[in-house]
């Protein structure tokens, strides 16, 4: 501060040097004013140099100083830092033993409470036991005395019922088993072109064999001489004269499966143009097959003049139905019927039962003696159903009996107390044994 001001004072005193020496710049004095500016610039610059140097020594014991100050200062709280973190690590391990001693007295009071009710419950549960074996035996005594004749009739009849339901569980699971191969085969059979054909001859020919006996029918028929074509199955029918005996009605399996996937998938989608694409498609499909069938298979007077198409399922059915007019055409055209699995069926009874009139007829006299067996052998039937009813009528009179002395016995044991199921059952399994090993 002391040399900033000399330094202005000095300023100000060549200022006013400068300023007299341009004011008497035509005096003899100017160069006693120069020499008296010199000397003047001369003292203020060895002031100058004397203040500097004060001022750089100053500045220099004063940063010792403030290095030796910030020195103690640093070295007291590292002290007191040190100091203040050994006395909280000394409480904190104060701390935890206190805390371990608390923990294991707490848990050495938790092992003696621990103890007192394991021991307080074992003799509870020995208690219950106890009581529970004690009650059991006494029901165990009054199931002996009032309910083992009872127990025992129901037991089998019970086991009989099980025994008749297991029989039937079983016949289920096998009808069950045999349907899902069934299924499964199915499925394989409908894999490819070839099986599906297979699968719809296998589903005529169940409906034939089911329905006809064999000498009424006959596979593979061929029924033009100057042909190869054979027809998959043709009945037999009866003929008007004696040059032709017997007259064939043939009948052919066609499953178009592709065209009729194609139009379903259509109609769930909905499209409209695709729908009566599709449809053309499958009447076309179905009148070829017709005509085949026509050309192939149709040879009158040695065959009828009309055929029976057969399609192996309902809903393909329904769809040539469906179809407006393809029904008549195919017949009036074509001479075909077609046919799904119900109305083959339908048709195949009715040739059965022309079979069965003519057979009659040729065989009345023996239906005749056959009749007078089977009156004579009723009027036995008719003994023995009155003997039935009356054993049938004590039986329930004695079922009624027993009922009435059960609900009586029930009624009685009412304020008993019930046992689980399965101990009831052991029970009872004792008892029986029991009375097998006295007897």
């Amino acid at each position: 501060m002391s040399t900033i001001i000399l330094l202005i004072i000095s300023i100000l005193g060549i200022s006013f040097l400068i300023f007299l020496t341009y004011k008497n710049k035509n005096s003899d004095n100017t160069d006693q004013i120069t020499k008296a500016v010199e000397a003047l610039f001369d003292k203020t610059n060895k002031l100058l140099k004397e203040e500097m140097s004060l001022s750089r020594k100053e500045s220099a014991d004063s940063e010792k100083r403030l290095r030796e100050e910030l020195s103690s200062l640093f070295k007291g709280f590292g002290d007191s830092l040190d100091k203040r973190m050994s006395e909280s690590a000394n409480a904190q391990n104060k701390n935890f033993e206190g805390f371990s001693v608390k923990l294991t007295e707490l848990i050495d009071k938790n092992d003696t409470r621990m103890d007192k009710v394991r021991e307080v419950v074992e003799k509870k549960l020995e208690s219950i036991q106890k009581d529970n074996s004690e009650k059991l035996e006494a029901m165990r005594v009054t199931v002996d005395e009032k309910l083992h004749a009872t127990l025992e009739k129901r037991f089998g009849e019970s086991f009989k019922v099980v025994s008749d339901r297991l029989e039937a569980v079983h016949k289920g699971l096998g009808e069950m088993q045999t349907l899902a191969l069934g299924v499964g085969d199915l499925k394989k059979v409908l894999s490819n072109v070839k099986s599906r054909g297979t699968w719809g001859e296998a589903q005529l020919s169940n409906l034939i064999e089911e329905i006809l006996t064999p000498e009424q029918y006959e596979k593979n028929v061929k029924t033009k001489k100057s042909s190869k074509d054979v027809v998959e199955y043709a009945i037999k029918l009866p003929g008007n004269d004696e040059d032709i005996k017997q007259v064939w009605l043939p009948i052919d399996a066609k499953f178009p499966l592709e065209d009729y996937q194609r139009l379903i998938e259509a109609q769930e989608q909905g499209n409209l143009l695709l729908i009566e694409e599709l449809s053309k498609s499958l009447e076309t499909r179905i009148k070829s097959e017709a005509k085949d069938i026509r050309d192939k298979y149709l040879n009158p007077p040695e065959t009828t003049d009309f055929g029976i198409l057969f399609v192996p399922i309902e809903s393909l059915y329904a769809e040539v139905l469906r179809r407006p007019g393809l029904f008549e055409q195919i017949r009036r055209e074509y001479r075909v019927i077609i046919a799904g699995p119900t109305t083959t069926q339908v048709i195949l009874n009715s040739l059965q039962m022309g079979f069965r009139t003519l057979t009659i007829q040729k065989r009345s006299s023996e239906v005749w003696t056959l009749l007078g067996a089977v009156k004579t052998e009723f009027s036995k039937f008719g003994d023995l159903l009155e003997k039935t009813h009356k054993k049938m009528q004590e039986a329930s009179n004695t079922i009624e009996d027993a009922v009435t002395k059960t609900r009586t016995i029930e009624r009685k044991l009412n304020k008993v107390q019930n046992l689980p199921v399965a101990e009831a059952e052991k029970l009872v399994l004792e008892a029986q044994e029991e009375e097998i090993v006295k007897s």
